[in-house]
């Protein structure tokens, strides 16, 4: 296959043609297309020549006859998630997650769907629910993987013990040969190609006696559904297939009655091995689920029972005394350290993101060095797990390596992700010899090379040890069947590449890449930051659940480049220089991470914390180096410099009128690439410092003329941080902080003291940064640490006073971007460490017996992006809670972002941002709720959008301090309050 992938790479002019005159769907051959579907989840990569995203069958067909006419190979990919390989290729890559993606129908009688190849799971799950219906196979990427991905790979996921693998779960394909035949194979040998029958009646005893019997068996073809006595399965046997024998067009699954109630039991052990030998004998318990991890990959906030490793055992019923009761039986029944019963739907979810993580957090060992797949799903009998641990982590001492397996115990298939050394030459040789000796070990035990995920070409090579020569000569002759010609798929199960080729981090450079960010957690390697990027996917998944973030952009336009992984892998290719030839200069990269927020929402919703807005910072910081910049980055990236001078020149009522004023506003947005469609804010009249000092130095002069002469000092202080926003836009909210904080007993002091020149000023550098104006956000922080002086000298303390931040956008450049653009500098380090939120200050510092003020009202809002990527919101839960302000606020992103959702040719996708969370819950919100909004951006949105002024936490409080009822829905919209502000 390597020489003819150069022959394709060379000569693609004339199956492109061909293909734009026969397909309706999308045909592109351009770099970023191709390169966007180099790699899946696995160690491997491929260059497509490539993409064709097929609109129906007729496009499919159209696209296997061009590529018939011209050698091309075709490989056919749905979420692209697959850990073996198997959905990458040189030839074409048919994309059925563009429009191939519909349930066709549900039969809640039949308990049946007829659903197309590109349909996320979970859409069929959320179709099937109300009927009290499900589709049994449930992988852990559930909310980004296909159907048809599902069936080509025969996946599994955790409730195999109850409802069997996807094979078992289907009863009727609808399949596209490679050479143009439409057939629909179902049982009986129902839609077989010419020469199968005979080929399986010749070798009956042969298929009766070589397939392990085991419920994870994967590996290989299932040649054996196509014995009589299984029913001559058509349709199952081409489960697990790989895409290699024939490309779906549309399958009728079957359905399974939901539980309407569930437990979950959390058995802890002292480790994986004893937790796997309990998990067999519970299976005649008829649970749900068995599935197991070890301490490993738990975070130490999980809130789990005290052990070493834990099996999650689900158990269902018609009503949750009775999934408790069969939930208690499991734990009687289980020999364990400590356990725990869950009934609540919401802490069981918890749990669960624990499970379905591993596979991301899998990709790091503790101590924070790489680990990957290759041999993520190995399958023995559930009787023999045990054993085959012990056997298991004495083969990696062997050898020198670590792993953490986790995974589906019940079935006996065990994950783990192995610190393979992928990037040196004896690493690739320890890898090999390490595949073929636990090859042997599976075999030793009964068991199967995969268990779910597939061989692809991670294990295809090594078949032979599992099944024997002959078999896997039979397994070719069903290929030569199906695909004469080789067409699908090729390299993937028989005839397979090297196990240890095609490795996606040869290309990559073995020499650091010169960047200005720190990237401490990847050894200040840009390289090992952008292959924190496994392809896991979760960053397309179409919904928000919960308050992730992750991606918004995605979301919106459903195009891979706008995913986390998309942008990730056109990183990749960019420092691979086959694909993307322009370095920093790439123009498909910039355009890639122009839809990029900013949001920070991967650095925590991602389970490998992919950090995305910090690479878009760092690519447009070089690809702009010594070049003309966009007129946004000016406008909006030196918005603390503009501000500034407005306030020096005391003109903040002449740019508030122009502003104000129709074409003047348009000439001057036009100027600065702001979007048309944009109101700009105004600009407070006397900012919030000036307006503190004139309030401190009345209160001075009060308590000279009433001859105080003593005033109880503080137990603490804080230094508040006059952040661009609250300074000379939101004055309102730094004022309304600094009474709620003096009520909570503590005293609040400026960052630069009163009787500083004013000209001097503090600033986090955010603007430059998210502008990727690199060079000039370090200087101007290293002017603030210069300018904060005692505050950040050691000699001062054990670490410097606390500052509060209250926009959450500038505490998070404050605590992250800070000291990863000055490592260097220990006062960057002590000043992030120092930065606490509002709700921060509050909880660990107000005075002994303080309470906050009650507003008791309904809130709605939405957490700001980076209060939840970075600083965390549970203190302001709690402070919410205790005073009053009940409701979830939204997930997802408001849209604006910044200097994003102002920049020409954003609006659109911002304000979509905006209405798939924020501005519905304020909509549906009642009247008295109040609309929280700790963000100037979001603040902005929600006037801006919908006419709804959003507050901050400390306005709400500060106003209900004296009993003022705290605005709701129908309040004064944002912009005109703080204009002139005296």
């Amino acid at each position: 296959m390597a020489d003819l992938q150069v022959d394709l790479q060379a000569e693609p002019a004339g199956v492109q043609a061909e293909l734009r005159r026969t397909v309706r769907g999308e045909v592109r051959f351009d770099v970023t297309s191709r390169a966007l579907m180099t790699m899946d989840a696995s160690n491997y990569r491929r260059v497509p020549l490539g993409v064709v995203a097929p609109r129906d069958a007729d496009d499919v067909a159209a696209t296997l006859a061009a590529c018939r006419a011209h050698g091309v190979p075709v490989v056919a990919r749905g979420g692209g998630t697959s850990i073996a390989g198997q959905a990458t290729g040189t030839g074409v890559v048919l994309d059925f997650t563009r429009h191939m993606n519909g349930l066709l129908s549900l039969d809640p009688d039949s308990r049946t769907a007829v659903v197309q190849p590109g349909l996320v799971l979970d859409r069929l799950q959320q179709a099937a629910a109300p009927h009290g219906l499900r589709f049994g196979p449930d992988p852990s990427t559930h909310s980004r993987c296909t159907l048809g991905g599902m069936i080509g790979n025969n996946s599994c996921g955790s409730h195999s013990v109850a409802w069997g693998t996807t094979a078992d779960n289907v009863s009727e394909l609808s399949v596209i040969t490679a050479r143009g035949d439409r057939l629909r194979p179902g049982q009986d040998w129902t839609g077989a190609p010419e020469g199968l029958r005979p080929l399986v009646e010749g070798e009956l005893a042969r298929l009766r006696t070589g397939f392990p019997d085991l419920p994870r068996r994967i590996s290989g073809y299932a040649l054996d559904a196509l014995l009589p006595e299984k029913g001559a399965d058509v349709a199952r046997s081409l489960c697990g297939s790989e895409g290699t024998l024939g490309i779906l067009t549309e399958a009728v699954v079957r359905l399974v009655e939901a539980p309407s109630a569930r437990a979950l039991a959390v058995l802890a052990y002292a480790d994986e091995s004893a937790a796997a030998e309990a998990a067999a004998g519970l299976l005649p318990l008829a649970p749900l689920t068995v599935e197991g991890m070890a301490a490993d990959l738990v975070p130490s906030t999980a809130d789990l029972p005290r052990g070493g490793a834990w099996l999650f055992v689900e158990t269902g019923g018609d009503t949750e005394a009775e999934a408790r009761a069969r939930a208690e039986t499991v734990v009687r029944a289980a020999d364990v350290l400590d356990s725990l019963v869950v009934t609540d739907a919401s802490a069981q979810r918890a749990l669960w993101r624990v499970r379905e993580d591993a596979s991301g957090t899998a990709t790091r060992m503790p101590d924070g060095s790489e680990a990957w797949p290759g041999w993520e799903d190995c399958a023995v009998p559930p009787a023999r797990l045990g054993a085959y641990l012990r056997d298991f982590r004495g083969l990696l001492g062997t050898h020198g390596l670590r792993g953490t397996p986790y995974g589906h115990f019940g079935d006996g298939c065990i994950h783990v992700r192995i610190d393979f050394d992928l990037l040196t030459d004896p690493g690739v040789a320890r890898f090999r010899r390490f595949s073929e000796d636990l090859a042997d070990l599976v075999v030793t035990h009964g068991g199967s090379l995969s268990g779910e995920h597939g061989d692809g070409q991670a294990r295809a090579e090594l078949l032979p040890k599992m099944y024997g020569d002959e078999m896997v000569a039979l397994f070719e002759r069903a290929k030569a069947v199906w695909d004469p010609d080789d067409l699908l798929n090729p390299g993937m199960l028989v005839r397979p590449a090297p196990l240890d080729t095609n490795l996606r981090f040869s290309v990559l450079p073995r020499e650091p890449v010169d960047v200005v960010f720190g990237y401490p957690s990847d050894g200040g390697d840009f390289s090992a930051a952008v292959r924190r990027c496994v392809g896991v996917a979760k960053c397309r998944t179409t919904e928000v659940n919960g308050p992730s973030v992750m991606c918004p952009s995605f979301r919106v336009t459903g195009e891979e480049r706008h995913s986390t992984r998309g942008r990730a892998r056109l990183l990749h290719e960019m420092l691979a220089g086959e694909l993307v030839t322009d370095g920093w200069r790439s123009a498909e990269v910039r355009d890639a991470l122009d839809l990029c927020l900013s949001c920070k929402g991967c650095r925590t919703d991602c389970p490998v914390e992919v950090d995305m807005a910090t690479y878009k910072a760092e690519f447009l910081h070089h690809h702009y180096q010594g070049r003309r910049r966009p007129a946004a980055h000016y406008a909006m990236g030196w918005l603390p410099r503009w501000l500034r001078l407005v306030q020096r020149t005391r003109t903040a009522w002449l740019v508030n009128s122009l502003a104000s004023v129709g074409p003047l506003a348009w000439v001057a947005k036009r100027l600065g690439g702001i979007a048309g469609e944009r109101r700009i804010p105004r600009v407070a009249g006397v900012t919030f410092t000036r307006s503190w000092r004139r309030e401190v130095r009345a209160q001075t002069r009060r308590s000279v003329r009433a001859g105080v002469e003593y005033e109880e000092t503080p137990e603490h202080h804080v230094y508040l941080w006059p952040d661009t926003f609250t300074e000379y836009l939101s004055p309102s909210v730094g004022k309304a902080a600094v009474r709620v904080l003096e009520a909570a007993g503590l005293g609040v002091l400026p960052v630069l003291p009163v009787m500083m020149r004013r000209k001097k000023s503090v600033c986090c550098g955010l603007t430059y940064v998210s502008t990727g104006q690199l060079d000039r956000a370090r200087e101007v922080m290293r002017t603030t640490l210069d300018r904060m002086g005692m505050l950040l000298d050691p000699r001062f303390g054990d670490g410097a006073p606390p500052v509060v931040v209250l926009e959450p956008s500038c505490a998070a450049a404050l605590r992250t971007d800070l000291p990863e653009l000055l490592p260097d500098d220990p006062r960057a380090a002590r000043l992030a460490a120092s930065v606490l939120t509002f709700a921060e200050a509050l909880e660990r510092l107000a005075a002994p017996g303080w309470t906050p003020p009650r507003v008791d009202r309904p809130a709605v809002g939405q957490t700001h992006c980076h209060q939840h990527a970075v600083l965390g919101d549970t203190p302001d839960r709690r402070l919410r809670s205790a005073a009053g302000l009940t409701g979830e606020l939204s997930g997802g992103c408001c849209g604006l972002a910044g200097n994003f959702g102002f920049e020409k040719g954003h609006y659109e996708v911002s304000a979509a941002c905006a209405e798939e969370q924020l501005l519905p819950s304020v909509r549906e919100a009642p009247k008295e709720a109040v609309v929280l909004a700790d963000g100037f951006s979001c603040r902005t949105q929600l006037e801006q959008l919908a006419g709804v002024r959003g507050r901050h936490l400390a306005e709400v409080l500060a106003d209900a301090l004296d009993g003022e009822p705290a605005d709701a829905l129908d309040g004064e919209p944002a912009d005109a309050l703080d204009g002139e502000d005296e």
